[in-house]
């Protein structure tokens, strides 16, 4: 499933969701997102890096430039408050949103 399988707002709460891990820069949430999702989702970076331009213009994360331990310089993504209370309200709407859509598609009892 690709980036434009997922729902509005979907791919940010992935992204939000890895960086309350963790500090990570842009492969390695593309690469943990995949691994974690086994593989059904693959985020394009076509997609994954005006997502983090978003949340940085936000203030829901912040970067730095480092450098990684192959020697590149990479921006580092990290999570700030306003991000992780950002990401707090948008999975209570989406548990909301999936429970309701359980319950509409739950099998007909006879």
């Amino acid at each position: 499933m690709g980036n434009r399988d997922l729902f509005p707002g979907a791919l940010e709460m992935m992204i939000l969701q890895t960086l309350r891990r963790q500090p990570s820069h842009g492969y390695a949430l593309v690469h943990h997102i995949r691994r974690t999702s086994k593989e059904l989702l693959q985020v394009e970076e076509g997609s994954l890096y005006p997502a983090l331009q978003r949340m940085l213009k936000a203030g829901l994360v912040r970067a730095r430039w480092e450098v990684s331990a192959t020697g590149r310089r990479v921006r580092t993504y990290e999570l700030t408050a306003r991000g992780a209370k950002h990401l707090d309200g948008e999975l209570s709407k989406f548990e909301r949103m999936l429970q309701g859509v359980s319950l509409v598609l739950a099998p007909v009892k006879p």
